[in-house]
């Protein structure tokens, strides 16, 4: 089967990738990608000369780029991601999360192939008690969310109306190497190696679940090639934390293996003014996957989180190549006047 792969040069994407080929050797993946500030090919560039593996650079939006594709599944993760950006400027988040992927949805519907639109936990908005389950409605707060929300019904609505054979995964919080570091657990992890100041937006208590990429993306190759056309899976990793705790723990690992002074670095965190609409608490039930296709989360948060704090600490060329160019004037723009700088 020749699989094509959305934004496989990604975080979660790039991860992936190395998953499937480990997992299903007799698979072929095109990787598409059109290599946005997020999307970086030294995420795998040990996998340029593997003879299942090729990659594309190209945009989803483009119709002809996807059309003159071969490929026989998808599997979509491409998308504009981080909520401060779409609160900064929406536009290319409806652009790519909406008509991208009903681009992709199209090409889907044409060729009668399967597809995983992967989604996230926060098109079901903010909830106080409980979890959210594969039956809330959708309720996003975020203009990111709203955009990945109306994806969703687009995945819905070629289903019921087409017959295309898709099927929605909705994740927590993912966390693990290669991660952009305009995200929370990176960002957290190189301040503290490099004594910047931490920002924290609020008081620090919003709740958010987190997963290993690793565990989401075993559940998203599980839907795949078992999951129920037409379904809803959420992938939800039964750790709930709230973002100080998880600050503080990174920062205890940090100070562990760098032989540095635990309060030094807890000396950074600086809160700063909430951020717009900032949904209180994500929290999903992952028991429809864990029953029909018999997933569940195998790393540990402890093991995970320490693991991803000494691949930020080993791979600092990476991501300090990363950290200067445009990525610096995006964090000036959403950091800089909270810090007051």
């Amino acid at each position: 089967m020749k699989i094509l792969v959305t934004g496989g040069a990604g975080f979660i994407g790039s991860n992936f990738i190395r998953l499937l080929l480990q997992q299903h050797p007799e698979h072929k993946i095109i990787n598409l990608d059109l290599l946005t500030y997020a999307g970086n090919l030294e995420n795998l560039k040990d996998l340029s000369s593997h003879p299942c593996y090729s990659f594309v650079r190209g945009d989803i939006c483009d119709a002809g780029v996807v059309e003159d594709l071969q490929f026989d599944a998808i599997i979509h993760f491409a998308a504009e991601s981080h909520v401060d950006r779409s609160i900064l400027d929406s536009s290319p988040f409806l652009q790519t999360n909406i008509m991208g992927t009903k681009n992709l949805l199209e090409a889907a519907r044409r060729r009668g192939c399967r597809m995983v639109h992967v989604s996230t936990d926060e098109v079901y908005g903010s909830i106080t008690q409980g979890l959210f389950t594969e039956a809330s409605p959708l309720s996003p707060n975020s203009p990111y969310a709203a955009s990945k929300a109306s994806s969703d019904l687009f995945a819905r609505a070629y289903y019921e109306t087409y017959g295309t054979e898709v099927v929605i995964t909705r994740c927590s919080n993912n966390y693990g190497p290669y991660q952009f570091p305009e995200k929370l657990i990176p960002l957290m992890i190189s301040h503290a190696m490099t004594g910047k100041a931490l920002p924290v937006y609020g008081d620090g208590k919003n709740v958010r679940d987190w997963i290993h990429v690793h565990d989401h993306n075993r559940a998203v190759d599980l839907v795949f090639h078992k999951g129920r056309a037409g379904e809803v899976y959420n992938i939800g990793g039964r750790n709930e934390q709230q973002n100080i705790d998880i600050i503080r723990k990174i920062l205890s690992v940090v100070a562990e293996i760098q032989g540095t002074d635990p309060e030094r670095l807890n000396g950074l965190i600086t809160y700063v003014k909430d951020r717009p609409g900032h949904d209180r608490r994500y929290a999903i039930d992952p028991v429809k996957l864990e029953s029909e296709l018999g997933w569940k989360a195998e790393v540990a948060f402890d093991e995970g989180i320490a693991a991803t704090v000494r691949w930020y600490i080993e791979n600092k060329d990476w991501w300090s190549r990363i950290l200067s160019g445009e990525y610096m004037k995006y964090y000036e723009t959403q950091y800089g006047q909270r810090l007051g700088k």
